[in-house]
């Protein structure tokens, strides 16, 4: 006996030709019924339509590849196990690919791709890296911008940049870095500075505002410089695009948008190992010392932004995600040299010019 019926489109899974046709409930044989088709109701489920959303997909437990497409919703009501869901077959097997699964992707992130990553930095050129770095801040200043209509502006007062590079100068003098050194100033108010790859090295305003002497822009200076002399940037650069390019391959972002976005928040909030940041350290207090600087500007520049607690973000979070930033600052005191003297970096003029160094009105 029929109580219903409608028009339907059946797929056999194969041929992947449609085929129309007028498709009954009979009640009595308990079945879908249809020219070629006969689905017991109770094999019969409802499958989500991930096309349209306009369709009744039908669906048989017992066969992943048919399907019967209608229109007519209420033929819902009359199938009595639409929602059931199909028991799960080899259950421990499918878990135990699962779980190799994820320790392959967790090996190659963790593993491969560090290892990969650090035998490579060493192959790339140096005009290479450079314009690897160059192009790593233009796709920062443009992730930065906050008004979509130009990149975060770099600051270029005449007066502040030679402050700036006065103690850059001071700093090279002792440093021995293998690439030449070229900095940037972003007109932005996070407290952070980062190294990038091919000697690139980024202050923002923000931490500019936040120093109270130039000896502790000095310090800031000296640590990233030990992150270009170990070639950290780089390093990282290259393991942070292998890993979210594995991400992209597993998630489907194959253009690349969020990579790009990803790879500038990355290097802009560098989480080096503990390992990388105490060699910065250690090489920061040496050649703060050699430049006639006192180390214990390091240890005063992390103590302060250690006091802006939870509030502080950018360099003062990167500090703060290493639980040793106590010894960290016990450290840069006790680098400090017996009777020893510390000649200032900057004259107070020129301490004023860096402080206003993304003033646009002068200077």
């Amino acid at each position: 006996m029929s109580v219903f019926e409608t028009s339907a489109i059946y797929l056999d899974g194969e041929t992947g030709q449609p085929l129309r046709l007028r498709l009954r409930v009979d009640t009595e044989r308990g079945a879908l019924v249809g020219p070629g088709v006969f689905w017991p109701l109770d094999d019969v489920r409802v499958v989500p339509d991930i096309a349209g959303g306009d369709l009744v997909v039908l669906a048989r437990a017992d066969n992943a590849v048919e399907r019967l497409l209608v229109r007519d919703t209420e033929i819902r009501a009359l199938l009595p196990r639409r929602r059931h869901v199909r028991p799960v077959a080899n259950r421990k097997r499918l878990m135990g690919w699962a779980a190799g699964a994820v320790t392959s992707v967790a090996l190659i992130l963790f593993v491969l791709v560090p290892v990969m990553a650090n035998q490579l930095a060493n192959f790339i050129p140096p005009e290479g890296e450079r314009a690897l770095g160059e192009v790593t801040l233009a796709q920062i200043r443009e992730a930065m911008d906050e008004t979509g209509i130009a990149p975060t502006r770099i600051c270029s007062s005449p007066a502040g940049m030679a402050a700036l590079r006065q103690i850059q100068a001071r700093l090279e003098t002792e440093a021995g870095l293998p690439v030449e050194v070229t900095v940037h100033v972003l007109d932005h108010d996070m407290v952070n500075a980062f190294a990038l790859p091919g000697g690139h090295i980024v202050f923002f305003r923000g931490l500019i505002d936040a120093a109270e002497d130039p000896e502790e822009i000095a310090a800031v200076f000296a640590h990233e410089m030990g992150h270009v002399a170990s070639r950290d940037p780089t390093r990282h650069a290259l393991r942070s695009a292998g890993s979210i390019g594995v991400l992209g391959l597993l998630f489907g972002d194959f253009a690349g948008g969020a990579v790009v976005l990803f790879l500038a928040e990355r290097l802009i909030d560098a989480q080096y190992s503990q390992g990388a940041e105490a060699e910065a350290d250690v090489f920061a207090h040496d050649l703060m010392a050699r430049a006639g600087l006192s180390p214990a500007a390091l240890a005063a520049m992390f103590e302060r932004f250690r006091a802006l607690g939870g509030e502080a973000d950018g360099i003062v979070a990167h500090f703060q995600s290493h639980p040793a930033l106590g010894n960290r600052i016990e450290q840069a005191r006790a680098a400090v040299p017996s009777d020893f003297t510390s000649l200032p970096v900057l004259a107070p003029q020129d301490w004023n010019a860096l402080k206003s160094v993304c003033d646009t009105t002068g200077g």
